[in-house]
């Protein structure tokens, strides 16, 4: 095919014509459809990084979605356990939002507040050993899913750092996050 063929041909957005954006569409697909092959990529970059761990931030993922999954959880709540600090190396201080940003189209606004603010809550079960507030996340008290995500830190975040847990494989959640990622429940031009 020609290159020329296989453009938009305006320079300026507001100069698109509904055949460009046909052809943006038709072009942008399969890269939209291999996202969940580039975020388990980015999932297995997090492997063989410690960070002063017992274990590398992917085991600690995959720890911790292993625990939801055995744990019942749905398959989406699991995806956002696998992805939680999915965000660590490229968001270094603030990768809770970097995780809550990938996930923010195909999760309920329950999974993703909890994503979202998992840092803080997890902060409770350390920060008061280097000089913040452990109970910084007492400012969320009121909020509706302020013990989702407690529940969330102190059942399977804060307890994934165990180099003897027999924890899956990432091939066991790869058809899960598929299956999350299969379809955006919204995006950033509507429903």
């Amino acid at each position: 095919m020609d290159r020329s063929d296989a453009v938009a041909r305006f320079t300026r957005m507001e100069d698109g014509t509904k055949e460009d954006y046909e052809v943006l569409e038709r072009i942008q697909q399969p890269f939209t459809d291999e996202l969940a092959d580039r975020v388990l990529e980015h999932l297995r970059q997090l492997e063989g990084s410690y960070g002063g761990m017992l274990v590398d931030r992917l085991a600690h993922s995959l720890q911790t979605a292993t625990r939801a999954h055995r744990d019942g959880r749905d398959e989406e709540y699991v995806v956002c356990a696998l992805l939680h600090d999915i965000g660590d190396m490229l968001a270094t201080h603030n990768h809770a939002d970097l995780a809550a940003a990938i996930l923010k189209p195909f999760v309920s606004e329950r999974n993703l507040w909890i994503v979202e603010h998992h840092a803080i809550f997890q902060g409770y079960y350390f920060w008061h050993h280097v000089g913040a507030d452990r109970n910084a996340r007492e400012k969320y008290r009121d909020h509706p899913h302020f013990d989702d995500t407690a529940e969330f830190c102190a059942l399977y975040d804060q307890c994934s750092f165990d180099p003897d847990y027999d924890t899956l494989a990432l091939e066991h959640f790869e058809p899960m996050l598929r299956r999350v990622f299969a379809k955006p429940k919204w995006t950033e031009y509507g429903a």
